[in-house]
């Protein structure tokens, strides 16, 4: 009979370790999906946009398409770096309030 105690103490004391950080790995995924939501919701209202996910990934490829500009520009080729330049500009103004 004392057998099955134990077990059962057992079974009890690594359901509450499992539980622990179940508990735990919740509270850090739940504070950094705030803290993503957070960031979003500061730079879309700052910029003017929406939240959507379309709007972030053409935010991203409009400072792709100026970082190209750049780098064109560093390589002394200034008709691309002109083009990427006008299309990162125009992307970025199509998405900005």
């Amino acid at each position: 009979m004392q057998v099955e105690g134990f077990f059962e103490w057992l079974g009890q004391a690594l359901g509450a370790v499992i539980r622990f950080i179940v508990d735990g790995l919740d509270w850090l995924f739940g504070t950094l999906a705030d803290a993503g939501g957070n960031f979003v919701e500061g730079l879309s209202r700052t910029l003017g946009m929406d939240t959507s996910l379309i709007s972030i990934l053409a935010l991203v490829v409009g400072l792709l398409l100026l970082y190209a500009a750049v780098r064109a520009f560093m390589r002394a080729s200034i008709v691309l770096g002109v083009i990427w330049a006008l299309l990162g500009l125009w992307l970025l103004s199509w998405i900005i309030h």
